[in-house]
């Protein structure tokens, strides 16, 4: 099987290109990609629980406290200790903190709205449907248990 009939590898590809498109825009705005998406995931008006941020964005919690420590240090948000609770703690956006993320929605938007024009109705809606497929097969199925072990050869 070449590696353009797989399906993993377009995947890979397209999401590539599209990082490489986020964190050229985002650097015009002293971001990154996941910065941006930190931003845009956090309620703008109570903050998020830091302990939702991490499984609402799908990053690992190690990666997710150095980009969270980056963003406290560059003034885009904020950690807010609960009062009844010191354990729990929000993440909240400074006012530098919304205008980074209103730059990183517009991004979005545009890249969006650019496709949108791109792409037919219908490319759109089974581009959707597969991705549904492929996101509820890899959430709810073990498709590597049947892979045999690989014995290496000495």
């Amino acid at each position: 099987m070449k590696p353009e009939e797989t399906f993993d590898y377009p995947l890979r590809w397209s999401w590539h290109r599209v990082q490489k498109h986020y964190n050229l825009v985002a650097s015009r705005h002293d971001l990154t990609m996941t910065m941006g998406y930190v931003l845009l995931n956090i309620d703008q008006e109570n903050g998020t629980p830091s302990t939702q941020l991490g499984p609402k964005i799908g990053m690992e919690p190690g990666s997710l406290t150095r980009t969270l420590k980056t963003m406290e240090d560059k003034g885009y948000i904020y950690k807010q200790s609960n009062d009844f609770d010191r354990r729990k703690v929000h993440i909240c956006l400074t006012e530098l903190g919304k205008i980074k993320r209103d730059a990183s929605r517009e991004a979005v938007l545009h890249f969006n709205q650019y496709l949108d024009k791109k792409i037919s109705a219908n490319q759109k809606k089974k581009f959707f449907e597969v991705m549904e497929i492929i996101n509820d097969v890899l959430s709810n199925e073990n498709i590597f248990e049947e892979l045999p072990e690989y014995e290496e050869k000495n």
